[in-house]
């Protein structure tokens, strides 16, 4: 080759490499100016989450608007799988993470049914499969969501004959193998794979969905996560339940987490109609109580937040797809001094009762005129704030603290069911509010060795001749078994109807409709029913068994003219804005027309028991008149024990509460008297102050007299 060929191949050659360049350059002038702007645009929104942000759960009140459970700032932890990385490396992010928790003693969502220590076995004793029972109360076997789970995750074997399903060993390592989580240490492989079992739960899109990994987690916790720089773990503030007050308890309830079945309630609920489900997963919901039965008031609207990243993870830009609503300010008939005033003075009585074994007692205050439930206590009770960790104890307390007895416990109601009797026998006409009835000591109308009167067995005395207004206030038997033999078993069973007892009163909350006795209940429990049971019936004894709120109710029918209106713990709801978004309007569930001539007979034997019988003692220092009747009710035909009871209503004159309040095992409803004066003395406590007012001293006599210097 000569030296002109080679220069002109040397000037080709430099000639492509120049074209080359040159269309780079262009190439990258085209992309870094001017398509610089849609290229960075590009790398900005290459990553685009969807947030949804948690509502502020409603406030609940009392009936003054004194808060009773409000919402206080936490910190929770989520983590974010799309952000660790490879399944190796985010093993061991997750390994870290489970580190600092053993460090801080901070506990996190674990669900597996598998124990923590090898060797590993399951929790559940059908980890797979549960049974239920479906509208016509066929048993069938459902699937667990471990094992919806590790079908879909392939981690058992299943094709077209039966499931092989692994022990609790096997699945442990097929899930390590599968999710790449290190063996080296099983207790730490079976937590990791206890996190990611909750994450793989969640969502199929699990890598856009966060998980709650923990809650309430504290400052130093914060801190050393913040310090590793764990990629995907976020901790956010949110709002957490706080209780204002140690009381009502069994009545506001709590929140938790939602379990398997209440996520299947739940996960199809659109409240607020805008076509979107309004729960997920890792939400708390209402469990017991006030919290549970006002959920869709008290639960807020969840937002929803379009959050852009970059490809280095830092946030771009924000958007509200749907700003969060606040949950509803649910206020209460509930007066919660008084509802204090109330278990205060169980919790100081109830032990100092002659019964030797008295385990529990309640009490139940009633608005007369419109069936509001203003105290409604049980004791003894527990704290609300410390439930969980208290839950075990509370449990193997042979008290029973965690018990409703005001709405679940049933009671003999004893004597107090002779106004029953009483009212039944004057509105038929048995008897006229001035006829007299002999006590004989021995009623001795079916043979001679008949049921006695109180009094004869324990002085062989008698209470002469008896008016009803008499019969109530000495609680005298003969009295009340010839009335009752004379109405029959029905109408006895149909004026306890019309007073609801043995019914459910409406009240919000989980409540037992107890029993009224009468021949078909005995017969249903294997026995027979005789003419005189219903002698037994008439006063209080026999099989009735109600609740406390049901005595309450009854005796607020009563001193009301006869109106039964529906118990109620609602007041009204209020929505963040102020809006007014329910007011409870009082319903009846029944009237009794009462002669106003019978309803006086029977009140005056209530009156004259606090004025002159038994109850008088207790009640010198209250400037209003009550009226009232004890009972008490043998606890079973083996038992020498007694329950005690006591309703009562004040003002005399115009009614305005009724109160009921059994004490188990506690002897003579005379007893109750000192927890009824209690009570009456703060609910009249203004009353009580104006009859005694605080005498001035000289010295502001003096100087409220004096001249005012210029």
């Amino acid at each position: 080759m000569d030296g002109r060929q080679f220069h002109v191949r040397s000037w080709a050659l430099s000639g492509l490499l120049l074209l080359l360049v040159l269309a780079m350059g262009v190439g990258l002038y085209h992309t870094q100016i001017v398509d610089g702007a849609y290229y960075a645009e590009l790398s900005r929104h290459s990553i685009a989450n969807m947030e949804t942000i948690e509502a502020g759960r409603g406030v609940i009140t009392d009936t003054n608007g004194q808060p009773l459970v409000t919402n206080r700032v936490s910190y929770q932890v989520t983590l974010d799988l799309g952000r660790m990385g490879e399944k190796e490396q985010r093993a061991r992010i997750l390994l870290r993470l489970l580190e600092v928790c053993d460090d801080c003693g901070v506990e996190w969502s674990d669900t597996l049914p598998i124990t923590t220590q090898p060797p590993f076995e399951f929790t559940e004793r059908e980890p797979f499969h549960y049974r239920t029972e479906d509208e016509q109360g066929r048993t069938t076997w459902k699937e667990t969501r471990l094992f919806r789970l590790a079908k879909a995750m392939r981690w058992i074997k299943s094709g077209d004959g039966p499931v092989d399903l692994p022990s609790a060993d096997e699945l442990i390592d097929t899930m390590c193998e599968s999710l790449e989580i290190p063996t080296v240490d099983r207790v730490k492989a079976r937590q990791v794979a206890g996190v990611l079992y909750e994450v793989y739960l969640r969502s199929k899109d699990v890598y856009r969905t966060p998980y709650i990994f923990a809650r309430d987690v504290d400052i130093d916790f914060i801190a050393k996560v913040k310090e590793q720089g764990l990629a995907g773990v976020k901790i956010t503030p949110v709002s957490v339940r706080q209780y204002d007050t140690p009381y009502a308890a069994h009545l506001l309830g709590r929140v938790g987490l939602m379990d398997a079945e209440e996520w299947a309630e739940y996960k199809e609920k659109d409240i607020d109609g805008d076509g979107n489900p309004d729960y997920e997963m890792d939400d708390s919901v209402g469990k017991e109580g006030v919290e549970q039965v006002f959920e869709e008031w008290l639960r807020g609207r969840t937002g929803l937040r379009s959050v852009e990243l970059n490809t280095n993870g830092k946030v771009v830009s924000q958007e509200w797809i749907r700003e969060p609503v606040a949950g509803s300010t649910v206020e209460l008939t509930l007066d919660i001094e008084l509802q204090q005033a109330v278990e205060d003075s169980l919790a100081q009585r109830i032990p100092n009762l002659s019964g030797r074994n008295t385990e529990g007692a309640a009490a139940v205050i009633i608005d007369v005129k419109n069936g509001g439930v203003l105290a409604c206590a049980s004791y003894p009770t527990f704290d609300l704030s410390r439930y969980s960790a208290d839950y075990n104890e509370n449990v193997q307390n042979p008290l029973k603290p965690l018990y409703n007895r005001a709405l679940l416990g049933t009671y003999a109601p004893g004597s107090t069911f002779k106004m029953v009797t009483g009212i039944a026998g004057l509105e038929e006409g048995i008897v006229a509010p001035h006829t007299q009835i002999l006590d004989t000591g021995v009623y001795r109308y079916y043979n001679n060795d008949g049921p006695r009167c109180w009094i004869y067995n324990q002085s062989g005395g008698t209470h002469g001749q008896q008016t009803v207004s008499d019969a109530i206030k000495n609680s005298c038997n003969i009295y009340f078994y010839d009335v009752g033999r004379r109405l029959g078993i029905e109408t006895l069973q149909e004026y306890a109807a019309m007073f609801g007892l043995g019914q459910k009163t409406g009240i919000e909350l989980g409540e037992r409709a107890g029993v009224m006795a009468g021949p078909e209940y005995t017969e249903a429990m294997g026995g027979t029913w005789y003419p005189g049971n219903t002698l037994s019936v008439a006063i209080g004894q026999e099989s009735s068994q109600f609740t406390p709120i049901q005595l309450a109710n009854y005796v607020a029918t009563l001193v009301n003219g006869g109106t039964r209106y529906k118990t109620h713990l609602l007041d009204r709801v209020v929505a963040a804005d102020g809006t007014v978004l329910h007011e409870y309007e009082p319903e009846v569930l029944g009237t009794l027309e009462l002669k106003e001539k019978n309803l006086d007979a029977v009140k005056v034997g209530m009156l004259a028991l606090t004025r002159e019988g038994s109850l008088a003692r207790y009640f010198t220092d209250i400037p209003v008149k009550v009226g009232a009747k004890t009972g008490s009710a043998q606890v079973s035909a083996s038992s020498k024990e007694s329950n005690a009871v006591l309703v009562c209503f004040a003002p005399y004159d115009d009614p305005e509460i009724a109160l009921a309040i059994v004490a188990e095992k506690g002897g003579t409803g005379s007893e109750l008297g000192a927890v009824a004066a209690d009570i009456f003395r703060w609910y009249f406590r203004e009353e009580i102050a104006a009859m005694n007012p605080v005498p001035e001293t000289p010295a502001e006599s003096e100087t409220s007299n004096a001249p005012v210097l210029e």
